[in-house]
């Protein structure tokens, strides 16, 4: 029994020896992995060659059950080739033969088809051998999504406090996330940072991985940008996908505030609007309140703005701005000033006041400013026109132009829209003065016409004028216009005699008199010389005028009988003409005359018609006052 038990081993190890020789006959390569994107096709390839020419060949595919048995999925050889029935991979797989081996095809492959690959190959007696490969497969994951928390975070939390979640899903093999804080990796720091990262996976097999970053914030992280990146397996390589970034509200006390005035730009002056504006540096920004400075009175405004409407200088002074954050650690109270000035003009004060009189020839001091919180500029205006630039208006050696309303203007340079005014009335008390330079004028006129005698007075108190009139009796006055210290009246003469007339003029500082002096001549007797008033060139004008307009019509009645055919146009037409020439210039003077006077004529009783008659029967002396 002995013995033949130590045969059967001696034959075990000489069938042994010869498989291992035969093994080692067979020069097989496999790659160690195969990687391939799921639902794509992978070539897993065999390449095998024998020291020897086998008889036959025979080659089988096997995988790595998930128990770790091997399933055999394909088998050929000289004659056939067969895909095994009733595995994972019959409909899947095709073997593709060649000069130096076989190459396996998987198509659309699944995260499952991720094992070992076996390749047997048998020569018979030329040798036998086997390689695996491992096939791996890849899903990258979608792009990250990040949410950062909405309600904010405090920095006074005592430790790191959620404020973003990143998640990726359906990505094989399991991503890994990285957070940033502006481009910067954040790790894991004890009591600062924490990330929790939560992995599930899918019945499909790909994984959902989700981080939460805990972290404590600080002020500065108010304008920071949180963002998560995604890190997966592809082929041959690693990729990266970055989430957007987000910024985290961060609540952080108030330390200090800004108290600024908002409007009006530059001097603030009575009846403004006045804006001031308070702002701390908290977030969210703590209760403001304003009061005046030592006065416990709070002021009412509107989320940091206070309006004072319609101020004035009563309202100068120091403001205060009061910030109370809650948030605050020690819940200290911040305050704010600012220094508040209205500035102010008066009303004008002008002396002397209201008016002042003034004898001729006297001089005047008068003043004009007003109070103000700043320098003030007066000008004073006459008429609507400028006469002195400063405060104080110097009248001298007065006369009756100097008289009237002065009026001073008060305004502050550095300060557009402060002004005020005020005036005085200046009164020039003196005798009449006569506003023409001859006091005697002599006028020659013939008899029968009427002739205009002005007399212009001025005076305060106002004159009294008074027509004293000898010789001529037709006579009226037709105008008469006063103002406060002038009076200028007109009267019409009809002269029929020589005459002279008196304009006196009186008020209770004097008398001043204006003598005219008239020379009557014969209506048919021209005048060589005569001095009148400004008023006679009147009547030159219109015998101007009369003469123009006679010459008009004579021509006109010329030209009417030369187309009628009325005027004889031969030589002996001309004769006639000549003659009739001639016997015009052989009429006397005394048929011009005649023609004149009965043009007077007509004059005189259009003024009658007009004025009324005046009749006198006696040449008595005629006095008017007016």
């Amino acid at each position: 029994m002995a013995l033949r038990n130590t045969s059967l081993l001696l034959l075990v190890l000489q069938i042994c020896a010869t498989a291992w020789q035969a093994w080692a006959l067979v020069d097989l390569k496999m790659e160690d992995t195969v990687e391939v994107y799921m639902d794509e096709t992978a070539e897993i390839p065999c390449l095998y060659s024998f020291t020897e020419d086998p008889s036959i060949v025979m080659v089988q595919w096997f995988v790595r059950a998930p128990g770790g048995n091997r399933v055999r999925i394909s088998y050929s050889d000289l004659t056939m080739q067969k895909v095994d029935a009733n595995t994972s991979y019959s409909n899947r797989i095709t073997v593709r033969s060649n000069s130096d081996g076989e190459t396996l095809t998987v198509q659309d492959v699944k995260l499952s088809d991720e094992r070992e690959f076996f390749c047997q190959v048998s020569g018979m007696a030329a040798g036998n051998g086997e390689g695996k490969t491992l096939l791996k497969v890849f899903a990258p994951p979608e792009p990250p999504v990040i949410e950062g928390v909405l309600s904010g975070v405090s920095v006074s939390e005592d430790s790191p406090a959620k404020i973003a979640s990143c998640e990726t899903r359906d990505g094989f093999p399991k991503p890994n996330i990285t957070w940033y804080r502006d481009h910067i990796p954040i790790h894991p720091v004890n009591g600062l940072v924490n990330i929790v990262t939560l992995v599930t996976r899918e019945s499909s097999g790909l994984y959902n991985v989700q981080s939460d970053l805990h972290y404590k914030v600080i002020k500065e992280d108010k304008d920071a940008h949180f963002s998560c990146e995604v890190s997966y397996f592809v082929p041959e390589a690693v990729r990266t996908a970055e989430s957007k970034g987000v910024n985290i509200t961060v609540h952080y006390p108030t330390t200090s505030m800004e108290l600024w005035r908002v409007s009006p730009e530059g001097l603030v002056k009575e009846g403004d609007t006045v804006e001031i504006r308070c702002q701390g540096n908290g977030n969210p920004p703590a209760p403001i309140t304003f009061n005046r400075e030592q006065s416990n009175v709070e002021l009412d405004s509107d989320q940091g703005l206070l309006f004072l409407k319609e101020v004035s200088r009563a309202d100068s002074g120091v403001y205060e701005c009061h910030s109370l954050d809650l948030d605050a650690l020690d819940h200290d109270e911040v305050v704010e000033t600012i220094q508040l000035t209205v500035h102010y003009l008066d009303p004008a004060v002008v002396v002397p006041k209201d008016s002042e009189v003034m004898l001729k020839g006297e001089s005047l001091t008068a003043t004009c400013n007003a109070l103000s919180s700043l320098e003030t500029s007066s000008v004073w205006f006459k008429d609507g026109l400028e006469v002195e630039r400063g405060h104080v208006l110097q009248l001298q050696d007065a006369t009756f132009d100097t008289a009237g309303q002065y009026d001073c203007e008060v305004t502050v340079p550095s300060l557009p829209g402060l002004q005020t005014s005020g005036s005085v009335h200046i009164i020039v008390q003196g005798a009449p003065q006569m506003n023409d330079a001859e006091r005697e004028i002599e006028l020659i006129e013939r008899v029968g016409v009427w002739v205009n005698l002005t007399c212009e007075v001025r005076g305060h108190p106002k004159p009294v004028i008074t027509w004293s009139i000898t010789g001529s009796q037709s006579w009226r006055e037709v105008v008469k216009r006063e103002t406060e210290d002038q009076i200028y009246s007109v009267v019409t003469i009809k002269v029929s005699a020589d005459t002279v007339a008196f304009c006196n003029s009186s008020n209770d500082f004097g008398i001043e008199t204006k003598t005219y002096s008239i020379r009557s001549i014969p209506f048919s007797q021209t005048p060589t010389a005569r001095k009148t008033s400004a008023d006679n060139s009147g009547v030159i004008i219109v015998v101007i005028i009369v003469s123009i307009l006679l010459l008009a019509i004579l021509g006109s009645v010329f030209y009417f009988l030369y187309k009628k055919g009325k005027l004889p146009c031969g030589r002996s037409g001309k004769q006639e003409i000549i003659n009739a020439y001639s016997t015009k210039e052989k009429t006397n003077k005394d048929d011009i005359v005649v023609e004149m006077k009965a043009k007077k004529m007509e004059e005189s009783v259009l003024l009658k018609g007009v004025n009324g008659d005046n009749k006198p029967t006696t040449d008595q002396t005629t006095t008017l006052s007016s």
